[in-house]
């Protein structure tokens, strides 16, 4: 738990000393590659399975079972898969989807009664607060792939990636109040995701939307028939591959930052990323591609 709180505490002064305090979490990693020298996959079975290749890395919620409740394991192991190695230039992207027809329904009751201890639902929901934060605080974009219901801390997952697809079949609500847990947590993803009055209907009735609802109030990205749906998320991760990685990844840290300031603030440190941007190597090498009329050269550092 300290080190857990350690990681958010470096995370407040910037994403790269979050990674850098995140390795000691890493030693479970499961994730392998799709090229020579991958990691040997482990023989029990594992909550997530995380596999990546040409700079794309995908995330599997892997316990349909349990309708892929995000658990204090669950939790961790995605944790694990997306500091993996999160600072490497060969990363790019990555995509978060899940096994079976249910994408993820939250936390696991079972682990939210009174036979564990107050201290053991902090960790619990301070594990997955992590998680979240981490999703916006690291370097690549991660996208959500979703192919069926998303509830309560699921849908509080797919509010905080930074791009979500999903099928038409796919549904999300945040039901915590029929069963007396009001979705507290996941309505801090969900009321920067969608309007207020849209999220506050959704928590006070715990009805599901649609995913062309979702879509119009600003949830997802984009709906797809399920047949469309690895080919348009596969489509947006390459042409994502194509652009700079360090580039993408003080835009994306610095989209974040101006979101939390007043105008003329976010204006202020939206202008002096500007000016940082241009002074690295790959912010002249594309408008000097661009003038000269070839492609860029990209350092991917």
């Amino acid at each position: 738990m300290a080190a857990a709180i350690g990681l958010l505490a470096a995370g407040a002064r910037g994403p790269s000393r979050l990674l850098r305090c995140g390795r000691a979490l890493l030693a479970s990693s499961t994730c392998s590659r799709g090229a020579a020298g991958a990691r040997q996959p482990q023989t029990e079975q594992q909550l997530t399975v995380c596999r990546q290749l040409d700079g794309i890395r995908t995330i599997i919620l892997n316990n349909p079972k349990r309708r892929n409740a995000l658990s204090l394991r669950m939790l961790k192991s995605l944790q694990n898969d997306i500091l993996h190695e999160a600072e490497s230039k060969d990363l790019r992207v990555i995509i978060i989807s899940a096994e079976g027809p249910v994408f993820s329904s939250g936390h696991d009751l079972k682990e939210l009664t009174d036979e564990q201890s107050q201290d053991y639902h902090a960790e619990v929901f301070q594990t997955c607060s992590e998680v979240m934060m981490l999703i916006q605080k690291h370097p690549v974009p991660i996208i959500a792939k979703v192919n069926g219901l998303a509830t309560a801390a699921g849908c509080q997952l797919v509010a905080s990636c930074d791009i979500a697809l999903a099928s038409e079949k796919s549904h999300f609500a945040t039901p915590g109040v029929n069963i007396g847990l009001f979705c507290s947590t996941p309505a801090v993803a969900l009321g920067r995701a969608v309007p207020k009055k849209v999220a506050l209907e959704m928590l006070f009735t715990g009805e599901p939307i649609t995913a062309q609802e979702a879509l119009l109030h600003g949830l997802l990205s984009k709906v797809v028939p399920e047949e469309k749906l690895e080919e348009e998320t596969m489509k947006i991760a390459r042409k994502i591959c194509t652009a700079s990685r360090s580039v993408v990844a003080m835009g994306k840290a610095t989209f974040y930052r101006q979101l939390t300031q007043d105008l003329k603030s976010a204006y202020h440190l939206a202008s002096h990323s500007m000016v940082d941007n241009l002074a690295i190597h790959d912010g002249q090498e594309g408008i000097t591609a661009f003038i000269q009329k070839r492609k860029p050269v990209w350092s991917h550092s």
